[in-house]
């Protein structure tokens, strides 16, 4: 890879005489922040464009001169994918003015986007059609499709409809050298040879830049069940998944795991959240089914819970009656995530490990943090995809700051734990800066060589998003 420049005033002001006016401006403060605080972006210049072919023009230009391009969707990454912290700046390239839904197509059950379309956006265009686009993160009022699909997202529907790679048909995308990749089929079996989209969807816009897709939508439930139920265990836990799968199936949306940490934080931080047990519980589940006409969500989870009672593995339960009460048992999962920032982590983790090897990992974890004895983990996670937020907090009375010269260690421990139980380090959020050195650690030595080899066939120069995914 060669030497990049740095994408200044001058190099700016020459990209312009190119582009339509207005498409490129000083970065602002939003440009240069991620949602942990772990880095903060130079200051610089960032692209606005409206179309595919604006993208095209700037890639290449970039391209030629050897300056790095920094994609950027809604900023909503937890691994810093978003912003460069060191290096010769980049110039930021944003998304945010192509939103357009270009098409939906309800009887195909096919909806394309622009890849700056805010998620909840292409969820109400698909309700709008009486589709549903099933991706649904906590981020989902801000976060973009072309940076949900570019890190390859998850959320809580990943047990019934995949992740945000499941959930694509098709990509337009522009490659480093400016040329635009017409993928954006609708075909749902297209054995055509290398599947490009599959490349650039996971690689975080280090090999090229999304500029729209054509998404897979579903039918909308008829009938939506919700309840939270009161399990002896992660074991139970997962016992209780197996016995909701037998009796409803493939309507199982959703299947959380929370632990008594997490609500603990939501009692401290955010009272005004209404737990629906008098006592927290260690362990809980919350459990979604989304059924079809003729089928029965509340007869199905009434089902459930009998068959938790007669085995032993719940003692309590609360089962929605209304649209108000199941908002109620989402909030409680949902704001786990900002009483976790509110407390500070010292280090948290997004890990997957196999289903069966989820109880073994929560039982053997604290013993692998054994070092660092005045900390709270607070595990909580899609346990329906093995997928766990294993977090590591201050003890009470104490900050984060106190555990500065801890925080690799712990990392270490957890993220080495969790691959020798045969798990990932990165289950839905990715690689971006945080995990580079991660990865060099525990990717396979052929794996990490083809990508080094794909990266260097289709961004020669290294222009896209430097230091991203792959150490420069």
């Amino acid at each position: 890879m060669t030497d990049l420049i740095p994408a200044d005033a001058d190099f700016a002001a020459r990209l312009a005489q190119d582009l339509p006016e207005g498409t490129l401006r000083p970065a602002e403060p939003r440009h240069l922040e991620e949602p942990r605080g772990h880095w903060q972006g130079q200051a610089g210049f960032v692209a606005l464009p409206r179309t595919a072919g604006d993208v095209s023009r700037i890639l290449a230009a970039c391209n030629v001169a050897r300056v790095g391009v920094l994609p950027y969707g809604g900023g909503t990454g937890l691994v810093g994918g978003q912003v460069q912290p060191e290096g010769p700046p980049a110039l930021i390239l944003s998304l945010e003015r192509m939103t357009a839904i270009r098409a939906v197509h309800a009887e195909e059950n096919v909806l394309v986007a622009e890849a700056g379309a805010i998620l909840a956006d292409i969820q109400t265009a698909a309700a709008e059609a009486d589709r549903l686009f099933p991706l649904s993160l906590a981020s989902e009022g801000s976060a973009r499709i072309g940076g949900c699909l570019s890190t390859n997202a998850g959320g809580v529907n990943v047990l019934r409809y995949g992740n945000a790679r499941a959930l694509c048909l098709g990509l337009e995308a522009v490659l480093p050298d400016g040329r635009i990749w017409n993928g954006l089929g609708r075909l749902y079996k297209d054995n055509t040879g290398y599947d490009l989209k599959h490349l650039l969807m996971g690689a975080e816009g280090s090999l090229g830049v999304i500029t729209a897709a054509s998404l897979r939508l579903s039918p909308r439930p008829a009938a939506t069940g919700t309840a939270m139920l009161v399990v002896e265990s992660p074991a139970a836990a997962l016992r209780l998944l197996a016995i909701a799968r037998d009796i409803a199936g493939e309507t199982v949306s959703a299947f959380e795991l929370i632990g008594r940490t997490g609500l603990d934080f939501l009692a401290e931080k955010l009272p005004q959240v209404r737990q629906p047990f008098a006592e927290r519980p260690a362990w809980s589940v919350l459990i979604e089914l989304g059924m079809s006409a003729g089928q029965d969500p509340m007869t199905a989870l009434e089902a459930i819970f009998a068959g938790a009672l007669e085995e032993g593995l719940a003692s309590d339960g609360v089962i929605a009656q209304s649209e108000a009460q199941r908002a109620g048992l989402w909030a409680v999962r949902e704001e786990i995530p900002t009483a976790n920032r509110m407390i500070g982590a010292i280090s948290s983790h997004d890990i997957a490990l196999p289903l069966g090897q989820v109880p073994d990992f929560i039982e053997r974890a604290p013993a692998a943090l054994a070092d660092f004895p005045d900390i709270r983990i607070n595990c909580f996670g899609h346990l329906g995809d093995g997928n766990l937020h294993y977090n590591v907090f201050p003890a009470p009375g104490r900050s984060k700051s106190d555990y500065a010269g801890a925080r690799d260690a712990i990392q270490n421990a957890v993220h080495g734990l969790c691959v020798e139980m045969g798990g990932s380090f990165s289950a839905e959020h990715g690689i971006g800066r945080l995990k580079v050195s991660d990865l060099e650690r525990y990717g396979d030595p052929v794996k990490l060589s083809a990508m080094r080899a794909i990266k260097a066939a289709l961004d020669p120069n290294g222009i896209m998003n430097p230091g991203a995914v792959l150490r420069r």
